[in-house]
């Protein structure tokens, strides 16, 4: 079961939030502060650390820096009342991955708590699954029901990428600057054919499209 700990000071939150969690089909460590938090991280393994800005001991900064300085892979959500520039940008340098402000729709959060572990699974296994396609990054292997499918390395990795956060927009600029050197003659254009052979391939695919969306990129809708 995917253990979430929640680091969270304001006891009636801290329970709505697990007991949602719970509902999910998650297991749930409540915290009351930084501190609990830490003690709990040094006796179990957990998937997914949930915790607010403002506590009583060590607040959410100090305990992401805690986590930071031994895991750099273990997903971080702030969760807080705190919804400024600076406390976004100091929790993003410090390493977290994503940042909800309070007051906030329970099924949002949900649905971001899933994207959490969904992308973490995918930085850990280095493995993608989706319909009837499997992705290995290690290997940079692809297959369709079984059978290679057979991709260019930049295929392949514009391909996870887009996979690897379906829902979101990718620029062409984006995909770019992350696949095609600088020094290269790549355009715009460059960047619409790989997409179109990608199309081409997958088009036996069942679980998602590649969509554009006009005026800025691409990117990967499930379905």
């Amino acid at each position: 079961m995917i253990k979430i700990l929640l680091a969270e000071d304001d006891k009636d939150l801290n329970a709505l939030v697990c007991a949602r969690l719970v509902a999910e089909g998650y297991e749930a460590i409540s915290c009351s502060d930084g501190q609990e938090a830490i003690d709990a991280l040094g006796s179990r393994e957990v998937d997914l650390v949930i915790t607010d800005i403002m506590m009583p001991r060590v607040d959410g900064f100090a305990l992401a820096e805690y986590i930071r300085e031994t895991d750099t892979k273990l997903p971080i959500l702030f969760l807080t009342a705190l919804d400024d520039k600076p406390s976004k940008q100091r929790g993003f340098a410090i390493g977290i991955d994503d940042y909800v402000a309070k007051p906030f729709d329970t099924d949002l959060f949900m649905l971001r708590v899933g994207a959490l572990l969904r992308r973490a699974n995918i930085e850990r296994t280095r493995e993608l699954a989706v319909g009837n396609l499997r992705m290995n990054k290690d290997e940079h292997t692809a297959y369709l029901d079984g059978e290679e499918l057979p991709l260019t390395v930049r295929e392949f990795d514009i391909l996870f990428k887009l996979l690897s956060f379906p829902k979101r927009t990718f620029t062409r600029k984006q995909l770019m600057d992350e696949f095609w050197d600088y020094d290269s003659s790549a355009t715009s254009r460059t960047v619409d054919v790989y997409i179109a052979k990608l199309r081409e391939k997958t088009a036996d695919c069942t679980g998602f499209e590649l969509v554009t969306v006009h005026g800025l990129g691409y990117k990967a809708v499930l379905r």
